[in-house]
C-alpha cells in the first residue's frame, strides 16, 4: 500500500502517520531524512544535494524525485510506503505520475479545532516557538503549495480508474476517532 498523507501543520499527520505505518507495516519516508541520509552517505545526489544547501539553496525537485525513487526501491518498501510531507508542491506529484510511482491512496486530514486539545477539549497552551507568526507561515504554505494538491489529486481521481484513491478524514475528535477515519479512506 502505498500512501501520500496530506493535512495542514497541527493536523495530526505525524500520530495518524505512525498508526498507518505499524497497522500496514510500511516505512514512513520524509524527504527532509532521506537528504540527510544521502548527504551523510556521500551519494551522487547527496553530493549534489549538500551543494545546494551549502549555498543557501533549495534542492530541485530533480533531486528529490530522484531521492524518493531510490529510497522506494529499498527492501524496507517491497509492502508500500508511507510519503510524509512529499509531495509538496504540484510539479513534486506530476513528477511522481510521468515517473510511473505508484501512489494507493492520498488522505486529508483536515485541520482540527484551533486552539483547542483534542482529547481534553481545554484551550491549548502557546509555545514560546510556536508565535502567531510562525504558525500563520506555515499555514500560507501550506495553502499556497500543498492545498492544490487536494484538487490534482480529487481531479485526477474523476478522469482515471488507475488514479490514487482520494479521500478525507475529519481532525477532529479523540485520536482514535481519527485514526479510525483514516484507516477507513484506506480500502
Amino acid at each position: 500500500m502505498n500512501v501520500i498523507l496530506l493535512g495542514p501543520p497541527g493536523a495530526g499527520k505525524g500520530t495518524q502517520a505512525t498508526n498507518i505505518c505499524e497497522k500496514y507495516s510500511i516505512p514512513q519516508i520524509s524527504t527532509g531524512d532521506m537528504l540527510r541520509a544521502a548527504v551523510k552517505a556521500g551519494t551522487p545526489l547527496g553530493v549534489e544535494a549538500k551543494k545546494v544547501m551549502d549555498a543557501g539553496g533549495l534542492v530541485s525537485d530533480d533531486i528529490i524525485i530522484g531521492l524518493v525513487k531510490e529510497r522506494i526501491q529499498e527492501d524496507d518498501c517491497a509492502n508500500g510506503f508511507l510519503f510524509d510531507g512529499f509531495p509538496r508542491t504540484i510539479a513534486q506529484a506530476d513528477a511522481l505520475k510521468t515517473d510511473g510511482v505508484k501512489v494507493d491512496y492520498v488522505v486529508e486530514i483536515p485541520p482540527k479545532v484551533e486552539g483547542i486539545d483534542d482529547i481534553t477539549g481545554e484551550e491549548l497552551v502557546q509555545r514560546a516557538d510556536d508565535n502567531e507568526d510562525t504558525v500563520r507561515s506555515r499555514l500560507d504554505v501550506y495553502h499556497e503549495q500543498t492545498q492544490p494538491l487536494v484538487d490534482y489529486y480529487q481531479s485526477w481521481m474523476v478522469e482515471d480508474d488507475n488514479a490514487p484513491k482520494y479521500g478525507a478524514a475529519n481532525g477532529v475528535g479523540s485520536l482514535d476517532d481519527v485514526r479510525d477515519r483514516v484507516y477507513t479512506n484506506l480500502g
